[in-house]
């Protein structure tokens, strides 16, 4: 068992916390974000690329996103991959340029996504009490081995509960946040 580290627990926690802030940033809520488009992929020149590799991305309109193609022979390849990315966006060719408008999200639909956002937000905080677990264990192994005092210990394990109490309140506060600005629009 590794000795107990308070920056590697506090390190993994941020890390579970930034993880969940990425996986919120791709629910779509009402408004156009480039981040939706992050998970498409698209076949062109015999390899499936991801789409930022091939084109650049951006929200020119609040209800749109707008899709520059470098190469305009991948037009319609990045058409298909957006297509088969099954994000519900129907894409209209302009020029060298994809318009993707966004649809209004039905109330059904932002029920859903504020769930999975809650969802996420569990996953992350998994993470975090398993993170506060090997902690505690490394704790209790480092006292055995009579490397720290029991004394030592307690005072350790507070640190590490105040790391947890402090990351799994954001871990919260960040999902609150993204259900409600799906749930408001």
């Amino acid at each position: 068992m590794a000795k107990y580290d308070k920056a590697d627990i506090e390190r993994r926690m941020k890390g579970a916390v930034e993880s969940l802030k990425g996986d919120l940033g791709g629910l779509r809520t009402g408004r156009a974000n480039t981040s939706l488009l992050d998970p498409v992929v698209v076949e062109v020149y015999g390899a499936m690329m991801p789409l930022n590799q091939i084109a650049t991305v951006s929200a020119p309109e609040p209800r749109m996103l707008s899709v520059q193609v470098w190469d305009k022979s991948n037009l319609t390849a990045v058409e298909k991959g957006i297509a088969k990315a099954n994000l519900g966006l129907n894409p209209m060719i302009d020029g060298q340029t994809l318009r993707l408008p966004l649809p209004d999200l039905t109330e059904e639909r932002r029920k859903e996504l504020a769930k999975l956002a809650g969802n996420y937000a569990e996953q992350a905080k998994i993470a975090i009490r398993n993170v506060r677990r090997d902690g505690m264990e490394a704790l209790k192994e480092d006292e055995k081995k009579k490397e720290i005092s029991e004394d030592e210990r307690k005072r350790s394990e507070d640190d590490v509960q105040k790391l947890t109490d402090k990351y799994v309140a954001e871990a919260d506060a960040a999902a609150q946040a993204k259900e409600k600005e799906i749930l408001s629009q």
